[in-house]
C-alpha cells in the first residue's frame, strides 16, 4: 500500500474506555505503516485525545454541545472535505450516525465507508432500528465478535454480508510479562485473596452485582477487590460500597496506565457484566494468566469457555457470583488450568498484530 494513503477515524469520544483504546492502538499501528492518520471525536477533550496527540496524531473535534447536536453533521463533513482521507471508519453509534449522514451531505463515497458496533446493545432498542434504516450508506459493519454479528443480523435486519467480523486483540507477551506489582499496599494480612476489575463504570457492567457478591464473599474469607476505572456510575457504586460496609475491602484504583501489572499482580479477574461485545480487559486477563470468572452473556461467552478457560455464571446473580468466586479460589488446581487454558487460547486467536492486520486489510480493499 503506498505511503500516502489517508483514513479518518471518527468516534463518539476521547475517555478511556475500551472503543477510544482500540483506536488508539489501531491508529498506532497504521501510523507505524505509514497511513496518514487523523481522528475526529464528536465531543472534545479526553485522556485518549492527550495519548494521540503526544503519538503526532492530528485530533479535531466537532465540539457536541449534546447527544442531539445536529450541528455535528455539517461540521464533520467538512473535516471529512478539508482532509480528504481515502477512508472513513467511525467507531460507537453516534459517530456511525454522523458519518452516514455526513459523507451523504458532501458526496463522500459510501464504499469507502467503515462503520464499526462493539457490543451487543440491549439497553437503547431504537439504537437498532436507526441501523436498521442506515446500514446501506456505509461499506459494512465491523464487529468485534460473532455474538455482536449475529445480534445485529437479528434484531438490526442487517444482512450478513453487510456485517464483517474483527475479533479483538491484545499485545499478549507484553502482557505476560509485566511486572507484577507488590501487592502488600492492597492486602491487610497475609493470605487474602486480590480480586480486579476494569473497565468503564456504567450500568451494563454490572458492578451492583459485584460488590453485592463481595459482601457475600466477606462473610467465609478476607478478600480485597480493586476497581479499576472511572464512569458515570462510580457515585452510585461509592455509595453501594459504603450502605455494604465495604470499605476496607474495596479499592478505587481510578484509571492506570499499567493495567497489564495490575493483571499480573491479582489472584482472580471478576467480570459481572450484562452485555458486552469482545471486551478488552477479559482479553488482557487471559493474555496475563489471570484466573476468570465472568457472566455468561454475549461478548463474554465469545472468549470464555466453561470450565475449560474460566468460570461463567448467571448475570444479576450476586449469590452465584459470589459462589463462583469462593470456588474459584479455594481449587487452585483447577483455576490455574483453565488459566493456562485462556494464555493459549487468547496466544492463539487474538494477537494484536493479526487484529490490526485484518484492519488493514480491509482499508486497502476499500481505498482501491
Amino acid at each position: 500500500m503506498p505511503s500516502n494513503k489517508r483514513i479518518l477515524f471518527a468516534i463518539t469520544d476521547l475517555e478511556v474506555g475500551g472503543v477510544p483504546l482500540h483506536l488508539l492502538r489501531l491508529a498506532r499501528s497504521l501510523k507505524r505503516q505509514d497511513w496518514h492518520v487523523d481522528v475526529v471525536s464528536l465531543i472534545a477533550g479526553g485522556e485518549v485525545e492527550a495519548r494521540l496527540r503526544e503519538d503526532g496524531i492530528s485530533v479535531h473535534t466537532c465540539d457536541a454541545g449534546s447527544a442531539i447536536d445536529w450541528r455535528v453533521i455539517e461540521r464533520l463533513a467538512q473535516i471529512i472535505e478539508t482532509r480528504k482521507p481515502d477512508v472513513v471508519h467511525s467507531m460507537l453509534f453516534h459517530a456511525n450516525l454522523a458519518c452516514r449522514l455526513a459523507c451523504l451531505l458532501n458526496g463522500f463515497p459510501r464504499s469507502r465507508l467503515i462503520c464499526e458496533i462493539q457490543t451487543v446493545e440491549i439497553e437503547r432498542h431504537w439504537h437498532l432500528w436507526v441501523d436498521r434504516i442506515l446500514y446501506r450508506l456505509s461499506r459494512v459493519t465491523v464487529c468485534n465478535s460473532n455474538s455482536v454479528r449475529d445480534h445485529l443480523h437479528r434484531r438490526a435486519g442487517i444482512p450478513m454480508n453487510r456485517l464483517n467480523v474483527i475479533a479483538g486483540g491484545v499485545d499478549v507477551d507484553s502482557i505476560a510479562n509485566a511486572k507484577p506489582h507488590d501487592t502488600n499496599q492492597w492486602r491487610r494480612r497475609d493470605g487474602e485473596a486480590l480480586l480486579l476489575w476494569v473497565g468503564r463504570m456504567d450500568p451494563i457492567k454490572g458492578l451492583d452485582t459485584l460488590i453485592d457478591a463481595i459482601a457475600f464473599v466477606s462473610k467465609k474469607r478476607a478478600v480485597q477487590l480493586l476497581l479499576i476505572g472511572d464512569g458515570p456510575e462510580y457515585a452510585s457504586i461509592e455509595a453501594r460500597v459504603i450502605a455494604q460496609s465495604l470499605q476496607q475491602s474495596v479499592h478505587f484504583l481510578g484509571v492506570r496506565s499499567d493495567v497489564d501489572r495490575l493483571m499480573r499482580s491479582a489472584d482472580l479477574f471478576v467480570f459481572p457484566s450484562r452485555t458486552e461485545g469482545m471486551p478488552n480487559a477479559l482479553l488482557e486477563a487471559m493474555a496475563g494468566k489471570l484466573p476468570i470468572v465472568a457472566t455468561d452473556v454475549p461478548g463474554c461467552r465469545d472468549l470464555v469457555a466453561q470450565g475449560n478457560t474460566g468460570r461463567l455464571v448467571k448475570v444479576n446473580d450476586p449469590q452465584a457470583l459470589a459462589n463462583a468466586i469462593d470456588t474459584a479460589l479455594n481449587d487452585k488446581v483447577t483455576t490455574e488450568a483453565m488459566s493456562a487454558n485462556a494464555w493459549h487460547y487468547v496466544s492463539q486467536h487474538h494477537s494484536a498484530t493479526a487484529c490490526h492486520q485484518a484492519y488493514a486489510s480491509l482499508y486497502e480493499s476499500a481505498a482501491l
